[in-house]
């Protein structure tokens, strides 16, 4: 585990509880602490409904990077299906051993390229290599180029030609999902949050109960955030998703043929 993995939830979490005491603090110095005897019923109604919305916020983010991120992981599997699919595929076809040979030689290199060089581009938030999208189009062409001779052909030929327009596919939605960002302005509406909900609880007296109590609420909207954060770059740390398929891919054959 990497010191950024284990600095970066630190510093969300003791950074929102620190935000919380910060403004629970400075509000209960500036007010003189005092306050009417309906304060803390409308104090808890605000509370309440900030809350809420700012949890609705965290929510919604949260849910959607969730989904990003599991869809990034399906589409990684079906991406090396396509390539393995093509490959014993070619096989299957019988043609000409020279333009198998040339079909599963890119296709090693374009596994290779992927696991060992284009991880870490999309990890800097850089585009995709020019090598692995050549190494596509020589896939696609080579199959394109395929004169089947029997029914058996054909339907192969077909076959392999929409798993090379997938893999071109599944490609873009890869890069596309790197160059992703969180927006900055829902960083502050979530900071922004969890100052507003703070606001309301300096009409409490600071109780180690009290204080306990804003210190879970704010360990908690910052782990959301660390959350967040680290689901929405599934290329880097702390959340990076391996590319598992393709590097199982490697193990195989098609490792193998030394792309």
């Amino acid at each position: 585990m990497s010191l950024s993995s284990v600095l970066l939830p630190v510093l969300f979490i003791g950074g929102t509880i620190a935000l919380a005491w910060i403004v629970y603090f400075t509000l209960r110095w500036l007010s003189g602490a005092r306050f009417a005897e309906d304060t803390q019923t409308l104090a808890g109604s605000v509370i309440i409904r900030v809350a809420a919305l700012h949890g609705l916020i965290l929510a919604l983010v949260f849910a959607q990077e969730m989904v990003d991120y599991h869809s990034l992981r399906s589409n990684l599997v079906a991406e090396a299906t396509a390539v393995a699919d093509i490959y014993n595929d070619i096989r299957r076809y019988g043609g000409e051993a020279e333009t198998e040979g040339a079909i599963q030689n890119a296709l090693s290199r374009y596994t290779r390229i992927v696991v060992e060089e284009e991880w870490q581009l999309l990890s800097e938030n850089r585009p995709l290599s020019a090598e692995g999208w050549i190494l596509r189009e020589t896939i696609y062409l080579g199959v394109l180029d395929l004169v089947p001779e029997t029914p058996r052909q054909e339907d192969l030929r077909r076959h392999m030609v929409a798993k090379a327009q997938l893999i071109a596919e599944l490609r873009q939605e890869r890069e596309n999902t790197a160059l992703h960002a969180v927006n900055a302005l829902f960083w502050i509406a979530a900071l922004a949050g969890v100052v507003l909900v703070t606001v309301p609880y300096f009409v409490f007296s600071p109780t180690r109960l009290h204080l306990l109590l804003l210190s879970i609420y704010g360990a908690f909207s910052g782990l959301v955030m660390f959350i967040i954060y680290a689901f929405a770059d599934p290329f880097d740390t702390p959340g990076a998703l391996e590319p598992v398929a393709f590097e199982r891919l490697l193990e195989g054959e098609i490792g193998q043929r030394g792309g």
